[in-house]
């Protein structure tokens, strides 16, 4: 009896649904439905009722409005208003989607990672390819930049030359705020990735010992003792999936922060709020 244990294949995009491509002016774009499509649509999905719900602004709130109106009270009164001051009102709605999204992929795709196991192709976790999180990383520091452009002009030099600084420390320093700067969607994408790609590696692991040793135990005789090694993973993989829903949701809270950091550095450039 042989048992193959690949934790890698949970992250391979397979298609769902097969499209022909389309031609545009010679470029074939592969409109295909993937699994990481499926998941991230499911995301979308969960995050519209949850907000449609949110909206209706019931005196007496339901649970799903009361989950509706703690998520966006911490992204408004523990993130943009402490950290961005006033000046940050504006933003609450950008931050905001972008912790839903990142939060609603995590949990996604802990909570059907199981699926992977039964051979559910659609199953998968958005937010632990690197495409995805390089994506949202992106987009969260080019909304950044447009911001600051648009609030500062061309005062964003400010972000690499605070005032009052010697000449000499200007030549030294420009460079490495600069590098630092443009690190930060590097920054951003991998540490979303590595989380979230290490803690389904090792659950993968785990939730393969159960079946594994739970099946060497079927063949009787001293074999019998896999079912004890197979109750201490299946344990391990309860353990795991409760670690690994809090890890989805401080990612989510950590990226959501960060993206606040970078929005408050150009939204209140040069002065304090």
């Amino acid at each position: 009896m042989s048992f193959a244990i690949e934790p890698m294949e949970q992250f391979m995009v397979h298609k769902v649904v097969d499209i022909a491509p389309i031609n545009i002016g010679g470029f074939m774009l592969d409109m295909s439905i993937t699994n990481s499509t499926v998941m991230m649509l499911v995301a979308a999905t969960l995050i519209s009722i949850l907000l449609a719900f949110s909206s209706r602004g019931s005196l007496v709130p339901g649970r799903v409005q009361a989950v509706g109106e703690i998520l966006f009270d911490l992204i408004d009164n523990t993130l943009v208003t402490p950290i961005i001051g006033h000046n940050g009102k504006p933003y609450i709605p950008f931050v905001f989607t972008i912790f839903m999204l990142v939060l609603f992929m995590n949990l996604g795709g802990v909570l059907l990672s199981v699926g992977s196991l039964g051979g559910q192709e659609w199953t998968f976790t958005p937010t632990a390819q690197l495409a995805v999180t390089a994506t949202l990383a992106l987009l969260t520091f080019l909304s950044v930049i447009v911001i600051g452009i648009i609030k500062n002009g061309f005062g964003i030099y400010k972000l690499f030359v605070p005032s009052g600084m010697p000449l000499a420390m200007v030549i030294v320093m420009v460079p490495i705020e600069l590098i630092s700067f443009l690190a930060r969607p590097l920054t951003l994408a991998m540490r979303l990735f590595g989380n979230m790609l290490g803690g389904h590696v090792v659950m993968y692991i785990f939730g393969s010992f159960v079946v594994m040793l739970g099946a060497i135990g079927l063949t009787g005789g001293i074999a019998t003792l896999g079912f004890v090694g197979s109750a201490l993973s299946l344990s391990m993989v309860v353990v795991l999936t409760g670690l690994e829903l809090v890890v989805a949701g401080l990612q989510a809270f950590v990226f959501a922060a960060l993206a606040t950091v970078y929005l408050n550095e150009v939204v209140n450039l040069g002065h304090g709020h």
